[in-house]
């Protein structure tokens, strides 16, 4: 994997379509979009928080005049984009267009270059952090309101981008057949003989990456060395409780793979085709990858893109991604004062104390070794 597709991959494969798909997608949009007739106030190309626009008033009213806002890769059915979306345009009568839905975060970006100028060129980008890393040059620096509650490591200090919502590994299991494991190496136990499974190979899937990423963790070692996540898959196939079968949410509702380490959204997504599936994450050393919100310095809508911004760092659009599972980077604070949804929270499987993130180095250190090791594994 190369480290683009690496991060965006860890996520899930949803996001992703085929070149030809994009290219299809990206043209419909541009015929269908056309000019904006809403007029844009120069000020807002350059404003850094909303006391640029003299308070939220102010910019509420010169989004409105903006009439409209563009966004990229953000499907309806990803962390409940298609809720956000509406909430939106609800709450401050403003059209959101919602181009090339399957865009990798790649795409965003040359998106933005091959539509400059134009009005229907990406207004903001939802990205992985790779990318986000790496693309600076095309962002806007700005500090939404909600700027304190967002942790120091989830925010470029300039505001050049923010993190806004993760996936963390968690345990999925069918209560009918299984007992709630409170531990990882409660999985080792003869409870889950033949139950355990992972999404796919982590050579290739970054689910499964994820999952030996969270192993190592669990078992104490560090993201720099993948070895003892590895070596418990090991110990968990001579234990004969490691099923070799890809987990879908197709293989959870028929219930031939009873218990699943993916992504925490995965999971809460799967129980609903499987009212006994419930979705747990261990309290410590947890794994994740977060996308990251950014503002394109080119915006055709530069005070909607604001108010994009300061909408989805909100208790109400942080509540909608954790809907779906997915936790928003403000829960923490969230939690502390009262704001966060505790229903959607427990279905998500709570509140990590810390997340961990791994580096490009990290990544490419731990797919060398898994290239090397997990043959092994999947054959013991």
């Amino acid at each position: 994997m190369n480290t683009d597709s690496t991060s965006r991959f860890i996520m899930s494969t949803l996001r992703r379509a085929t070149a030809v798909l994009c290219a299809l997608a990206l043209a419909a949009t541009a015929a269908a979009c056309g000019s904006s007739s809403g007029k844009v106030d120069d000020k807002s190309r350059t404003a850094t928080s909303v006391a640029d626009f003299g308070g939220m008033d102010g910019l509420v009213k010169a989004a409105k005049e903006e009439g409209q806002l563009t966004i990229i890769a953000c499907p309806d059915d990803w962390v409940n984009w298609g809720e956000v979306i509406k909430t939106f345009q609800s709450k401050y009568g403003i059209q959101v267009n919602s181009t090339n839905p399957e865009a990798s975060s790649a795409e965003e970006i040359k998106a933005a270059q091959d539509l400059k100028g134009q009005a229907n060129a990406p207004d903001v980008f939802d990205l992985g952090q790779a990318v986000a890393l790496s693309s600076t040059d095309y962002f806007a620096p700005y500090k939404v309101s909600a700027w304190d509650k967002i942790p120091q490591k989830n925010k470029q200090p300039d505001g050049l981008y923010v993190n806004d919502y993760t996936g963390v590994v968690s345990i999925g299991y069918d209560s009918s057949k299984a007992p709630e494991p409170k531990s990882l190496n409660d999985l080792l136990s003869k409870d889950y003989t033949g139950k355990v499974a992972i999404n796919g190979d982590p050579t290739q899937a970054g689910a499964a990456f994820a999952a030996v990423a969270w192993a190592t963790l669990q078992e104490g070692g560090s993201l720099d060395d993948f070895a003892p996540g590895i070596d418990f898959f090991a110990k968990l196939k001579q234990h004969g409780n490691f099923l070799p079968v890809d987990a879908t949410s197709a293989t959870i509702a028929s219930g031939e793979t009873p218990v699943v380490i993916d992504w925490n959204y995965l999971n809460v997504a799967a129980a609903k085709q499987n009212p006994n599936y419930k979705t747990i994450v261990l309290p410590e050393n947890a794994y994740g990858s977060y996308y990251s919100q950014a503002i394109n310095k080119d915006a055709p809508h530069p005070a909607a893109a604001r108010l994009w911004e300061e909408f989805l760092y909100t208790p109400d659009a942080q509540n909608l991604f954790l809907k779906a599972g997915a936790l928003p980077v403000m829960a923490k604070a969230m939690t502390d004062d009262g704001t966060i949804d505790d229903a959607a929270l427990k279905q998500a499987g709570g509140l990590p104390e810390d997340i961990h993130l791994a580096t490009q180095e990290q990544t490419e250190q731990a797919n060398t070794l898994l290239a090397e090791r997990w043959s092994g594994v999947a054959a013991s």
